[in-house]
């Protein structure tokens, strides 16, 4: 081997060892959203990476190479359930939700913390950062001058697809707002073209204005237009996979890393453990997520799951924040904390109730677990619709609920001759069957940006394109002009042509009279 060879290999490996300087930037009071951040920050960190975190939920224990920023928590520790659930439909959810973005954008701007943290000059070789439903955080790319990398811990939105000119055609891509799924019929696809107009107009006016004032508090009057700077983000993570929701296309900088959360199932609590073990016909597990307090819910719909639980032979799991429940059937148990995916992986669990957030979707398409899904706000009306349609589960209003409505779906998922198990494995099949793990994938990304110095090659030429060009609406007004002329001339000359046959016609008529 020559001292050439030895010098070329020595590079390479060093180049592959090499170590960067990571800012990761993640606001939202949702801890289940920065479960999912953190195990990706903790594998860089494991990979030889720098971290500096900011975030409302610093770690317990500290580690090496990973510096907390911590934000004050804004947490209201989760929603109650209105009595009749929450009223906000297909039309104003969207709306709610980029204020709330909004807010979170200015609490943290604003904070002692964050504002403490900008007066660093410290060099970082990337900024990962939280591209939920607002782009004032976009200014440290402005401070730092390095690539960005965002991350978003549920589906694509109208308004990522459009930053990232990732197709979002409404005639058969749904809106994850609406609870239609594909849009199969015209007042589906009329329906989400509206909304998909009126939601990204009322991003791009509103929140779009009000995230460039709240930026240029912190960063500056001259800051370039936040629109601007979104458009040399490098990557956008997407919490989904095409297992779940319905396949679309996707520009090579949308990368979907459904599962990055899920690891190796624990050891269960030995009281679950024996409750599990002990049921004859197996075990249904309900839970609403980290947000939603069931405990909350009210007493005649508690009644419905209470009354339906009773009529299956079926031990259940329920999620429960309070330490009591009023009529509670001997064939419940309830605790406030449950260990979910160590549950859903059981073989013994037959079912799972849940209120269709991504990450339990992903957990129980994972272990197999068919699903009933009674959706809340958000994404979650979409990722039902979307799951009922593939097979893996039933979706249920609750609004509609009854005693009768929740038994009946009870009875579909856990009657083996509706073969509802088998179809959530084959989704589960699917879900898991992969080139590279979902961590192995965003590690493998977020390196490549940075050897890359921002890989601006991923990106189309659609990005940045006005309107008109994108949509071709001068290319379709110059067919239709010369379509115009083109008429026109045939017209006029078709017109002249045959004034003048008439013309000969009626003189040769005239000659023959006489």
């Amino acid at each position: 081997m020559t001292l050439l060879s030895v010098i070329s290999i020595v590079l390479a490996l060093n180049a592959l060892g090499r170590s960067y300087n990571i800012l990761a930037v993640f606001p939202f009071d949702f801890y289940s959203h920065f479960q999912l951040y953190e195990v990706i920050m903790k594998e860089l960190i494991r990979q030889n990476h720098t971290v500096t975190v900011v975030s409302q939920y610093p770690l317990k224990k500290s580690l090496k190479n990973y510096t907390d920023i911590a934000l004050v928590n804004t947490s209201q520790g989760g929603f109650d359930i209105p009595p009749d659930g929450w009223k906000l439909k297909d039309y104003t959810e969207f709306f709610h939700i980029l204020e709330l973005g909004q807010y979170h954008c200015e609490v943290t701007l604003k904070s002692p913390a964050f504002l403490e943290f900008l007066k660093t000059d410290e060099k970082f070789d990337l900024i990962i950062v939280e591209y939920h439903t607002g782009e004032c955080f976009l200014g440290l790319a402005h401070k730092f001058k390095v690539p960005v990398i965002g991350i978003i811990a549920q589906p694509l939105t109208i308004w990522h697809n459009n930053k990232f000119k990732n197709p979002s055609n409404p005639s058969y891509i749904p809106n994850n707002f609406l609870s239609v799924g594909i849009p199969r019929t015209f007042v589906d696809r009329l329906k989400t073209t509206l909304l998909n107009i009126i939601y990204q107009m009322f991003y791009d006016y509103y929140i779009g204005v009000k995230n460039q004032k709240a930026a240029e508090e912190v960063f500056g009057k001259d800051l370039p237009l936040l629109s601007d700077i979104s458009q040399n983000i490098s990557l956008l993570f997407v919490n989904s996979h095409f297992s779940i929701l319905p396949p679309t296309p996707m520009v090579p900088p949308v990368i979907e890393i459904a599962g990055v959360h899920i690891g190796r199932p624990k050891k269960l609590p030995r009281h679950i453990e024996i409750w599990i073990n002990e049921s004859n016909h197996g075990v249904v597990y309900f839970s609403m997520g980290s947000l939603i307090k069931v405990d909350t819910v009210s007493e005649g719909r508690r009644n419905m799951f209470i009354n339906a639980f009773r009529r299956i032979p079926q031990r259940v799991l329920w999620k429960w924040e309070n330490g009591s429940m009023p009529d509670k059937p001997d064939n419940v148990m309830i605790e406030k904390w449950m260990p979910q995916f160590d549950i859903l992986s059981h073989p013994n669990v037959k079912a799972f109730i849940t209120h269709g957030g991504i990450f339990g979707i992903s957990e129980a398409l994972h272990c197999g677990v068919p699903m009933i899904i009674i959706p809340m706000f958000g994404d979650q009306h979409g990722n039902a619709k979307s799951v009922e349609e593939n097979g893996g589960g039933i979706y249920l209003s609750y609004e509609n609920l009854s005693e009768e409505v929740i038994y009946d779906a009870l009875t579909t998922v856990l009657d083996p001759k509706f073969n509802m198990k088998a179809k959530a494995k084959e989704l589960g099949a699917r879900f898991k069957d992969r080139p590279l793990p979902p961590l192995k994938t965003v590690i493998y990304w977020i390196e490549y940006v940075i050897r890359h110095k921002g890989a601006s090659h991923l990106k189309t030429a659609a990005v940045g394109m006005p309107l008109y060009k994108y949509l071709l609406l001068d290319v379709i007004a110059f067919l239709l002009l010369f379509m115009f002329i083109f008429i026109f001339v045939v017209y006029y000359v078709t017109k002249s042509v045959l004034r003048i046959l008439l013309r000969r016609l009626s003189c040769s008529a005239k000659l023959k009279r006489n």
